[in-house]
């Protein structure tokens, strides 16, 4: 009798042990996974763009797209990331006349690539800016079979600003992202070693922390605790990815930062939760300012009001970057 009893509780652990691991990689899978990244998004009613999206506003901004790329090719630069794994990352580059030593460099989100961030880039471009636009890991045509969800990206964002300052010594950074991006530029914000070129930072609806909205995702979409699931996810994410999703905090960074912050947030987001913007902001003791933009979905505020977002921006960053 008692030998079965040893023998069922061994048999017990072993199938939770496969039941941790199998739950674990399949939200891996869903949701760091760079191969599987965009079944993430079919059918997502959170990523859909807002009703208050004006169609003539955003034909027109489209066709200001589609004529800036036109006339206004870009140049490749690649870097190598200075972890074990090597990776060749990407970005591309629109240097601008007059030569000045004013940079921006614009940030991508989630599932997302470089080349989709023509409306960013066209904007800080039309102001006198160079611009430099990576593709983070796993994205676009940079290296990488996982999402880095912006903490190990923050490395990269200081080869990017090395890569800068290499061709102008005298460059006056911007760091602007969108969504994971926003949450990269602001993971990029409490490095020690973030060089004082980088004079302003921008983020438009980055997340608190990858943790709390991996949390927030996993009982919206799911109806799931954190507990088992978040902890079967983290340990496969050590194993596969290198880094902790408990470690990878916007809030934490962005309380050691010293740089200027603008924090924008559409307050009808239900995938980054309009909430996490006070978290971010609250946490910041640096000059700062907060935009909330009436109506906006994720991702969607400079649709949803273009003017206000642009004139804001640029009355923020001009105080740092004349």
């Amino acid at each position: 009798m008692k030998k079965k009893i040893i023998i069922l509780g061994a048999s017990l652990v072993i199938l939770l042990i496969i039941a941790y691991g199998f739950v674990g990689n399949y939200f891996y899978n869903f949701a760091l996974n760079a191969d599987q990244e965009k079944e993430f998004l079919e059918g997502n009613p959170h990523l859909q763009e807002s009703e208050a999206v004006l169609a003539s506003v955003a034909e027109e901004a489209k066709l200001a797209d589609d004529r800036f790329s036109k006339e206004h090719p870009s140049i490749q630069m690649q870097v190598t990331s200075t972890d074990v794994l090597q990776l060749n990352l990407n970005a591309f580059v629109y240097e601008n006349d007059p030569a000045e030593h004013k940079w921006a460099i614009v940030v991508h989100g989630y599932t997302s690539k470089a080349k989709h961030m023509t409306r960013y880039v066209r904007n800080f471009y039309e102001q006198g800016y160079h611009v430099l636009a990576p593709d983070l890991r796993g994205h676009g045509e940079s290296e990488g079979d996982y999402i880095g969800m912006g903490w190990h990206d923050r490395k990269d964002m200081l080869l990017w600003i090395d890569q800068i300052l290499q061709k102008d010594p005298e460059a006056e950074i911007v760091l602007f992202g969108v969504s994971m991006g926003g949450a990269t530029v602001m993971m990029s914000s409490g490095e020690e070693d973030l060089p004082e070129n980088v004079k302003v930072i921008v983020e438009d609806c980055g997340y608190a922390s990858v943790s709390d909205v991996f949390i927030y995702q996993l009982d919206d979409l799911f109806g799931l605790p954190e507990f088992p699931v978040m902890n079967a996810a983290n340990t496969v994410t050590k194993l596969r990815a290198g880094y902790d999703l408990y470690e990878a905090s916007a809030v934490e960074q962005v309380a050691k930062s010293t740089t200027p912050m603008l924090f924008i947030h559409g307050d009808q987001d239900t995938f980054v939760p309009f909430e996490m913007v006070d978290e971010v902001y609250e946490a910041a003791n640096v000059e700062k300012e907060k935009l909330i933009i009436p109506e906006a979905g994720h991702g969607d505020a400079e649709k949803v009001d273009p003017e206000t977002y642009w004139n804001t921006v640029w009355e923020f960053v001009e105080k740092y970057i004349e």
